[in-house]
């Protein structure tokens, strides 16, 4: 059984000034990379984000970028101790203009080993990922960065 995960959430603003949520990182490094993010995220660039509770900036490699559409990554998985070494996973953002003026925003990850710790990453992803939405929406609609205090 492969391990991936798609998390959706919708957020009142249009699609424009969402994407730029994520792909400006000084926008970024508001409300998720709370240890700051360097580097817009454009085809072919590898930026660096760093969390205050995950300690260690690491670098984050953009596959494709079509503005207001879709941002693709990829980036090391959690050390697992298999003999065959270090892997990525892929992580696909889309942004969909809605008819109300909202945009959907979804991340699908994919690429995790078939083994418990891979199972155990992809979990603890899937949450990394939801509580990025939900601080993204807080952010971007109400100028509020849910992440302060909230891991440490």
């Amino acid at each position: 059984m492969a391990y991936e995960f798609t998390v959706r959430g919708r957020i009142s603003r249009p699609v424009r000034e969402v994407f730029e949520a994520v792909a400006d990182p000084a926008q970024l490094s508001h409300y998720f990379t709370t240890g700051g993010a360097r580097g817009r995220l454009e085809t072919g660039a590898t930026v660096t984000w760093d969390f205050h509770d995950f300690p260690g900036a690491f670098p984050v490699n953009v596959v494709e970028v079509v503005p207001d559409e879709k941002i693709v990554l990829t980036w090391d998985a959690p050390p697992d101790g298999d003999p065959a070494g270090i892997y990525q996973t892929k992580v696909t953002m889309g942004f969909e203009a809605l008819e109300d003026g909202r945009t959907l925003v979804s991340i699908h990850e994919a690429g995790w080993r078939e083994n418990e710790a891979g199972q155990k990453a992809s979990y603890g992803n899937c949450e990394g990922w939801t509580g990025m939405l939900c601080a993204m929406r807080m952010w971007v609609e109400h100028g509020i960065n849910l992440r302060e205090g909230f891991y440490k």
